[in-house]
């Protein structure tokens, strides 16, 4: 074992916020070093550092790889030295196909002639290395961000790799896929490509690395092997105390349902005759939290999208009843007038508009909540996003500072309260905890509880198999756009809902 990588002393302030303060840490040649640490700790910001996202001089320290002191000014430079980084937002063109953002940058020609037929032998490769079974001409926009995720690791695989950088890698991925990938990492591995993991799921940070450094407010706060702990002491570290229940207790009180789906029917947008939803019926009562899982694929997201005036789909066929009355969700409007609500699982590209304000974002779904004569009362606006920053503990200088500005835990609460403050009776979150730190996900939770308590219906999409199992009353299983079980909370098991996925 040699050291490939050392970072030293790096300090790296954005205007009066000092970001990563003399941080230093130390990866090895055979390993898997895995970085965690809260949302906003520094670890997305120190790999920006090490792949040249931010130029040597726009930081103080020194980086040494391989032996030699590296100033790399952009990415390009430092993948020429074998560092790819997979950052957490996707970096993928939607309307070109998978092969070509593969490699895109990667030409592969001859004389400026691209070999079309070599492009996709590379790519149909490619993809069977990361166990994606889609077409290479297939257009990025029309797969769903996990499988997006998975290209992107394949675009990485397709450039010479000693160092890969990994910034949630599965943030995206439910549970197989999840494992799919943490054993090609042990693959590279075995054939010499080091890896840096950046992951809030510490099960996944134990499975596979060898050592893992945890950051807290910019600093290093420790560096240990594998074996030396576990994951409630890599808590401690990361927010400082302890957190003996990972889901905070509820006394569920269950009303009449609230919220019923009957037979509904949606049909791809975009291939036709292709019916992604089938005959799905299912039922919420006032109070529960009601959880859906299931492989990516299963048609959770579009389920949710067409439920939501239309978003997603054609052909849309069924019926929804709230509170015994039929409802028509022709449009995304019609479903927030009705007291329907949707989070998105991408909140990045769907759920902010990243260079407008907290305060902006916030009341985007309810603007008349907030106007008089077409006019939005920036005073009232304001004091609307003040309320929701304590309700929810957004931290953030002021509710004036741009939602691009805040880590990603904070960026999922501004989501969050934008529907809140629309005063939904049902409210559907998608992936509600994606690429969130653990004390994050804990006030995520708090929050979910409290709007049951408070007579909502609460519909819970996630990969996260035990995140759907300690938040939901009942959990239902979907596979190929079906709804293929139905478990209670006493009966409900990772083992049980994978039973049911595989039995159809």
């Amino acid at each position: 074992m040699s050291t490939l990588l050392k970072m030293e002393g790096i300090t790296k302030r954005f205007d009066s916020v000092l970001a990563l303060d003399h941080v230093t840490m130390t990866a090895f040649d055979d390993e898997i070093h895995a970085i965690v640490g809260e949302n906003g700790a520094g670890k997305s910001t120190l790999m920006k550092i090490l792949s040249g996202v931010y130029a040597y001089g726009s930081y103080e320290g020194k980086i040494t790889y391989k032996g030699e002191e590296c100033r790399f000014k952009d990415i390009k430079d430092s993948e020429s030295r074998g560092i790819v980084i997979i950052h957490q937002e996707l970096a993928l063109i939607p309307h070109l196909s998978i092969a070509e953002n593969i490699f895109l940058g990667n030409e592969q020609e001859k004389k400026g002639i691209i070999n079309w037929n070599l492009t996709y032998k590379k790519t149909q490769e490619l993809l069977k290395r990361v166990g994606l079974k889609e077409n290479p001409n297939t257009l990025v926009e029309n797969i769903g961000v996990g499988k997006q995720q998975l290209v992107e690791i394949a675009k990485a695989l397709s450039k010479r790799v000693e160092l890969l950088v990994l910034d949630e890698p599965t943030a995206a991925l439910n549970e197989i896929e999840s494992e799919n990938l943490l054993k090609l990492l042990l693959e590279l591995k075995k054939e010499g490509i080091a890896s840096i993991l950046i992951s809030h799921k510490l099960n996944e940070v134990l499975e596979v690395s060898n050592r893992i450094t945890i950051l807290r407010d910019g600093k290093m706060v420790e560096s240990f092997l594998n074996e030396e702990v576990d994951e409630n002491r890599i808590i401690r570290g990361m927010v400082g105390r302890d957190i003996l229940d990972r889901y905070p207790a509820r006394d569920t009180v269950l009303g009449e349902i609230m919220f019923e789906v009957k037979d509904w029917n949606v049909f791809h947008p975009e291939i036709s005759g292709k019916k992604v939803i089938d005959n799905v019926n299912f039922y919420v009562r006032a109070g529960e939290v009601v959880g859906i899982a299931g492989l990516i694929g299963a048609g959770r997201t579009e389920l949710a999208m067409s439920l939501f005036g239309g978003a997603y789909g054609t052909k849309i066929s069924g019926t929804v009843i709230k509170e015994d009355k039929p409802l028509s969700l022709r449009s995304i409007s019609s479903a927030i007038d009705n007291g329907i609500a949707y989070l998105t699982e991408d909140r990045k590209q769907y759920g902010l508009i990243l260079d407008e304000t907290i305060c902006r974002n916030i009341s985007l779904a309810k603007l008349k909540g907030v106007s008089k004569h077409l006019t939005v009362d920036e005073f009232k606006e304001k004091r609307v996003a003040e309320d929701f920053r304590g309700k929810v503990d957004i931290r953030a200088r002021d509710v004036l500072q741009r939602a691009k500005n805040l880590s990603g835990g904070n960026q999922q609460k501004v989501v969050l309260s934008k529907w809140l403050f629309t005063n939904p009776d049902v409210l559907i979150l998608d992936e509600p905890t994606r690429g969130i730190d653990v004390g994050a996900k804990y006030e995520i939770y708090q929050i979910i509880n409290d709007l049951a308590s408070q007579g909502k219906c609460v519909i819970v999409i996630s990969s996260e198999l035990p995140e759907v199992i300690g938040l939901s009353d009942r959990v239902y299983i979907m596979n190929e756009g079906r709804m293929v079980g139905e478990l209670s909370k006493e009966e409900v098991t990772q083992e049980r809902i994978m039973e049911h996925i595989m039995e159809h």
